[in-house]
């Protein structure tokens, strides 16, 4: 993987890593991360899956609808932690946001569905 893209990982990744801090897991101490990218090319990803599938790996991260698609093809029993742009229920990704049933949970940002809202919120700063 390029420094580049090395770099975005921890940044995006930032979060999920403080969370797993947070929960006792710390990486190069108790929990191993191998970072994998496709660095956009997405006809690479069944090829990365499989090497991910062989080295027996506990869970598998994806952020965004590509790479969960990917990621939900190749494994029914490997969990999958997902961030997600878009509805996840509607994208097949999981049965119901209560209950996501089989082996894949994660976020939405919800960014669509809620961005009527966030105007409103925002036009609410900026009276006429």
């Amino acid at each position: 993987m390029s420094p580049v893209a090395r770099d975005l990982f921890t940044t995006t990744f930032r979060p999920f890593l403080q969370g797993l801090s947070e929960s006792g897991y710390v990486e190069g101490r108790n929990v191993v991360i191998d970072y994998r990218s496709t660095e956009g090319c997405n006809d690479l990803l069944p090829a990365v899956l499989a090497d991910l599938l062989r080295r027996q790996v506990t869970v598998i991260a994806a952020a965004g609808n590509s790479q969960v698609v990917a990621a939900k093809a190749a494994t029914t029993t490997i969990p999958i932690v997902f961030l997600t742009g878009g509805d996840p229920v509607k994208f097949g990704f999981v049965a119901n946001l209560n209950k996501p049933g089989g082996n894949l949970a994660g976020v939405n940002t919800l960014g669509l569905e809620v961005a009527p809202k966030r105007l409103d919120l925002c036009a609410s700063y900026f009276p006429p």
